[in-house]
């Protein structure tokens, strides 16, 4: 059965993947993006090429509750509702305790928890409507904090209690579920190549993983998880085995 799925942070890197995957099962997709455009509009008219009038690009700063309001009005207008939310946008970056800003702690709530908790607020009567599905992009820093990374790793935790809670307010109409990833993708800014090693040699597995894996984590909550709810899947090859 085709849904309707609105992923946020959709034009790069885990959220484009998922986007893929998703269409490649034969469902629509809304694509946001902030100011990834160029990839978006590429990725929205790829899409497209494959299956005319399921794909479509919005971009909104989900900051601005204005704009977060209207990206839920285009993306249940594009196809008469939305079934599945995938809440991927996420800034990061470091934030020294002795430095940290307030503008750095209301970007960084705001894209990670703020926002994930006001969209899924205004598209609440078609998620219910259409007993549908939410999957939150956690990390595994959300359990015990990332060095230097006090105010994402707040954040991020801060998300894992709203699947849990919203996982009780929101059932049994929608499931609220999350995803937590590991060593999946690298951090766009440089990192040395021997802090790439310490850090795989710390996975169970012994590798970085790939989007794919996430990826596919979403779908199968998505589509094979009717009695799955209030849970956070770690994808991370065994990462949080070890402290």
């Amino acid at each position: 059965m085709t849904k309707n799925i609105l992923i946020t942070g959709a034009a790069r890197r885990i959220g484009a993947t998922c986007a893929k995957l998703l269409h490649n099962e034969g469902h629509n997709v809304c694509l946001h993006y902030r100011a990834s455009e160029r990839q978006a509009l590429h990725l929205c008219d790829g899409l497209n090429a494959l299956r005319p009038d399921s794909a479509l690009a919005v971009q909104a700063d989900l900051l601005s509750m204005t704009a977060l309001e209207n990206l839920a009005k285009q993306a249940e207008s594009a196809w008469g509702g939305i079934d599945v939310l995938v809440n991927n946008a996420s800034s990061f970056y470091p934030t020294a305790m002795n430095e940290v800003s307030e503008t750095q702690w209301d970007e960084l709530l705001g894209s990670n928890l703020k926002a994930p908790f006001f969209l899924t607020k205004a598209l609440l009567p078609t998620l219910t409507a259409r007993h549908g599905a939410i999957v939150n992009i956690t990390d595994i820093h959300a359990q015990r904090g990332l060095k230097d990374y006090p105010v994402y790793s707040i954040a991020k935790a801060g998300l894992i209690a709203m699947t849990q809670i919203l996982a009780k307010e929101l059932g049994p109409a929608v499931r609220v579920n999350a995803v937590s990833p590991g060593a999946i993708l690298w951090p766009e800014t440089a990192l040395p190549e021997a802090v790439k090693q310490a850090i795989v040699e710390r996975v169970a597995l012994k590798r970085s993983g790939n989007p794919d894996d996430i990826a596919k984590a979403v779908r199968f909550l998505i589509q094979d998880a009717d009695y799955i709810t209030g849970q956070v899947l770690s994808v991370d090859g065994g990462r949080t085995l070890f402290c």
